[in-house]
């Protein structure tokens, strides 16, 4: 028993000093720069970015606590039930009518230096015309595009 035990605890051990030795596991991840000039800028909304549910979630649970807050055994039961449903449905509505709302965005296209088209979306960038050289910075939903000084 006591081997196998010395065994075990050797063997993870060993894997964590592998895993602490590796190399480039501790440091900020790569971001691609690419460089061009701006073919391109129109104006466009996107989506509200705020969390699907959580007026729901936040609604409901202060329903629920509001619900316990009224009278004893069973009643207080169905009063804790119905409030956080009413607090579910109102928090839902509060957050569809006022929080969810598109937002200004730019679609900027950019022709890099290897002649590729790339198109982003992001906030608003005034400074952002076209024929002005800038970076596009990282990728995919990240990526942004900035002036070069």
């Amino acid at each position: 028993m006591k081997r196998s035990a010395a065994m075990f605890f050797a063997a993870a051990l060993a894997l964590t000093q592998g895993a602490c030795m590796s190399g480039g596991g501790g440091g900020p991840p790569e971001v691609e720069v690419r460089s061009g000039v701006v073919e391109q800028v129109t104006l466009t909304q996107v989506k509200s970015n705020h969390d699907q549910g959580l007026g729901a979630i936040v609604g409901g649970v202060a329903g629920a606590g509001l619900g316990s807050l009224i009278g004893a055994g069973t009643g207080r039961d169905v009063a804790i039930a119905a409030g956080a449903i009413a607090g579910a449905i109102g928090g839902n509505y509060t957050q569809q009518r006022y929080f969810d709302k598109p937002q200004e965005a730019q679609q900027v296209i950019v022709r890099l230096n290897s002649g590729v088209l790339v198109s982003v979306t992001q906030p608003i960038n005034p400074a952002l015309r076209p024929g002005l050289r800038v970076y596009v910075e990282g990728s995919g939903y990240d990526a942004r595009v900035v002036a070069q000084q």
